[in-house]
């Protein structure tokens, strides 16, 4: 398996700057870069926060790799071995910014963009080396959660989409091969459905923000955490499994109990939406809840790593 000694993160942001923060521990050096005049301010506060974490996970800051920020993306290409970009979300941002980084880099640096949506064909337009550029989508808190979905475009060349999985794999990821470039790849698709889901209830008066995440948290989700939707909904068949189950609940599929179609996001709508997680997070900052979230990942994380079973297997630890 290839190693990385250096690596470039473009953009200081929670996704930008939890990659820094995973590659750091994995005593990789990183080179960071954000066009916004408090980027370094920002990305090292997120670093910060993040060593809470990956001290539970035994990972030890005075033995991580070295981390420096650079004001210009010319010295940052020069200097890394692996390049993950990290910007806002827009295509015009990110063919731009693609274009800038593939003429200044050597052309066997993988570009790697943390895209949550965009089809990599697009983003290689206009670029001298298409092949090497490639999708790596994490989730957020990137220095725990080992998936990372890998998406080829057009242009992408297999060598690419192997080393950059070798490369997530070095650095205790999960990577998944998305076999087909769609856009919102596999796991946002299944999560927005949830969402648009939930919207519709809060607009139609059926539950509150509360309600909904209860419904999650307290219920499915902790099965969704062990063994996700399909290998759940075959024990749900019994001793027939998947076959059973669909031909009991198939039928429920034809109901209207969903809504594929986003509600309109109305000033109404919107409002509910922000006094109800508002309520919710009543008396915690951002940062504490962080925290708390990221602690009891980290232990769930920890029952898994006993069983040798889905994320647990993932053993991002400073002892693996």
């Amino acid at each position: 398996m290839q190693t990385f000694g250096s690596v470039g993160i473009v953009g200081a942001g929670l996704i930008g700057s939890g990659w820094a923060a995973r590659c750091l521990a994995r005593k990789i050096d990183v080179f960071a870069y954000d066009p916004s005049p408090n980027g370094e301010t920002v990305i090292r506060s997120h670093i910060d926060n993040a060593w809470h974490a990956l001290e539970k996970l035994g990972f030890n800051r005075d033995e991580a790799g070295k981390f420096t920020y650079v004001n210009n993306l010319e010295e940052l290409c020069r200097n890394v071995e692996f390049i993950q970009e990290s910007a806002p979300d827009s295509l015009e941002i990110k063919t731009r910014l693609h274009q800038q980084i593939d003429q200044i880099t050597p052309p066997d640096v993988i570009i790697a963009s943390s895209s949550s949506g965009l089809l990599p064909t697009d983003i290689q337009a206009g670029t001298n080396h298409p092949e090497r550029i490639v999708i790596g989508h994490p989730f957020n808190p990137v220095y725990i959660l080992p998936l990372v979905e890998i998406v080829r475009g057009d242009h992408t060349s297999a060598d690419t989409a192997r080393l950059a999985a070798e490369f997530y794999e070095h650095i205790g990821m999960y990577p998944l091969m998305v076999k087909k470039e769609i856009e919102g790849y596999i796991s946002d698709r299944l999560q927005e459905a949830i969402w648009r889901e939930a919207l519709h209830m809060v607009a139609d008066g059926v539950a509150s923000t509360k309600d909904i995440d209860d419904a999650i948290v307290y219920g499915p989700g902790l099965r969704l955490a062990i063994m996700g939707v399909c290998l759940t909904f075959h024990l749900a068949g019994g001793e027939q499994g998947m076959k059973h189950m669909l031909e009991q609940f198939g039928p429920a599929l034809q109901l209207p109990w969903t809504h594929l179609k986003a509600p309109e996001l109305t000033e109404n709508l919107i409002d509910r939406m922000v006094e109800g997680t508002k309520s919710q997070s009543e008396g915690h900052s951002i940062k504490e809840l962080e925290r708390l979230r990221d602690n009891c990942l980290i232990e769930i994380l920890d029952v898994l790593a006993r069983y040798q079973y889905s994320a647990g297997a993932t053993n991002f630890r400073a002892d693996s």
